[in-house]
């Protein structure tokens, strides 16, 4: 699924080679600066494109087809029980990267104490990269929650792309 390891834009910043696990030809899979819970990744259109009305019939298409074979394979992979599958298009529905995005979050029973309470992490996690990856307070829903390295990052995009035989 991935010939070479390109960097793309994502809104004004740019995501390393290194980060990305999963590809197609509109698509890409990336592991996130902060994740939520284990496994939280983001799937986003090649072209820079900042609300999902934007994009044309060939890439929903992809970008969703991407999100379900990753999603499929990373609930495995962490032992999951569900997904949870989010778009934020929009300003006024918390998109803080001007780039359509899907989280993907593997999810277990009790991960959060309120099942709602994914939405507001997935809220916060957006502004926190908005602010070009500064070191905000944690959220009070998980205190462990962090700014990876780059060497962390690379390291879980390389232990992913075993998964899609894209080493």
């Amino acid at each position: 699924m991935i010939s070479e390891l390109c960097d793309y834009k994502f809104g004004p910043h740019t995501i390393r080679g290194q980060e990305i696990f999963a590809e197609t030809k509109l698509s890409f899979a990336f592991v996130n600066l902060k994740p939520i819970v284990p496994g939280h990744v983001l799937i986003s259109p090649k072209r820079l494109t900042q609300r999902f009305s934007d994009l044309n019939t060939d890439e929903v298409h992809d970008l969703w087809t991407l999100a379900q074979n990753v999603g499929s394979k990373l609930e495995r992979h962490y032992k999951a029980e569900s997904l949870t599958l989010a778009i934020q298009d929009g300003p006024a529905a918390g998109q803080t990267v001007p780039h359509v995005h899907i989280h993907v979050l593997p999810r277990r029973r009790n991960d959060f104490r309120k099942n709602d309470e994914v939405y507001d992490a997935i809220d916060e996690n957006d502004k926190e990269y908005k602010d070009d990856h500064s070191k905000s307070k944690p959220l009070d829903l998980d205190e462990n929650r962090r700014v990876r390295t780059p060497e962390e990052m690379a390291a879980e995009a390389m232990e992913l792309r075993r998964l899609f035989n894209c080493i």
